[in-house]
């Protein structure tokens, strides 16, 4: 299966589905067991980034290859209120602040690996 066929509009997503909204910048292990913990379907809302390692439409396309990700929906706006309404979710997951932080433990730990 081509997993760019889950990246869709938010018409095709079913409602009352878990939705989950981060920047999936870098996907750790961390990130795949917290979304197999969650009841399907999941979308996933992959938000605008400044200063990302990969653009928004590759972070699509990896968390789109995630088995336990169903759909995913990219947004240019940083505030998803909008789509989440329309969504109408039955679980909202916000990972925003968690994937930054697990962004920054990833680049200290490459920094300490490379100094010593």
């Amino acid at each position: 299966m081509d997993t760019r066929t889950k990246i869709v509009n938010p018409d095709t997503v079913p409602r009352n589905a878990t939705v989950v909204t981060g920047t999936f910048d870098v996907i750790r292990a961390e990130d795949v067991r917290d979304l197999a913990r969650l009841a399907r379907p999941v979308v996933v809302v992959v938000l605008p980034l400044t200063g990302e390692v990969l653009p928004q439409r590759a972070r699509a396309e990896l968390a789109a290859g995630l088995r336990m990700v169903d759909y995913v929906l990219i947004t240019d706006d940083g505030h998803p209120e909008a789509i989440l309404a329309a969504l109408q979710p039955a679980q909202l997951v916000r990972l925003e602040a968690v994937h930054v932080q697990r962004k920054r433990q990833l680049m200290e730990h490459v920094h300490r690996r490379q100094t010593s």
